[in-house]
């Protein structure tokens, strides 16, 4: 039987990393919500499709996300859950789904994140992923692969960034805290190199 994973943590925290590592560690599925949704994007259900939201640029609502995610859970062995729950709600149908083995929360300081997202680069002409700090081009402004022009996306910038961040912690936080009540909760410190919180975190779960 797989390991049920959640991981948690602010955008910028190295989730979605950690996440794919976990999953090909543990030979674990890696479910995101987005991800969920597109492969889903066409089903039925009593508020309608995911496509017709996505379509129009709409929040897709808890109980559509809800089953979609249930459906994805359903259907694997194991699984890592990044992205999901988001708000309290969730956390709650979350426990009526399932049992989770282990519960992560990446904990990262808010300048941290600030840096991370906001040193993002991306090519305008391949979609390279660079980082000014951490992964920066060998030519400033180049991207290695084909030499196109690095741009900052709009939602890296540090406005966007810290409403992000905002959000965040006004609808995720009380999940995190959710857990810590329930004593299920393992923090990890997520400053540190992927590597070391690699580590850390894949001890946590061969333990669970």
């Amino acid at each position: 039987m797989g390991k049920h994973v959640l991981l948690l943590g602010a955008p910028g925290a190295g989730k979605g990393t950690q996440s794919k590592r976990l999953a090909e560690e543990f030979d674990l599925e890696h479910v995101t919500t987005g991800d969920a949704l597109r492969a889903n994007k066409d089903m039925e259900t009593e508020y309608g499709t995911p496509r017709e939201y996505m379509e129009a640029g709409e929040l897709v609502p808890d109980e559509l996300v809800n089953e979609i995610v249930a459906e994805a859970l359903d259907s694997a062995d194991g699984y890592v859950l990044d992205g999901y729950p988001r708000n309290l709600s969730q956390a709650e149908y979350l426990t009526e789904i399932t049992d989770l083995d282990a519960v992560v929360y990446l904990d990262v300081s808010e300048a941290e994140l600030v840096d991370r997202l906001t040193g993002r680069r991306v090519c305008s002409e391949c979609g390279a992923n660079y980082h000014v700090e951490f992964s920066p081009p060998e030519e400033a402004g180049v991207c290695d692969d084909c030499g196109g022009d690095l741009i900052q996306r709009d939602d890296d910038t540090e406005e966007t960034v810290r409403e992000r961040l905002r959000v965040f912690h006004e609808n995720t936080e009380p999940v995190v805290e959710h857990y810590r009540d329930e004593g299920v909760l393992v923090e990890v410190d997520g400053e540190g190199t992927p590597d070391e919180v690699f580590d850390e975190v894949s001890g946590v779960v061969a333990d669970a």
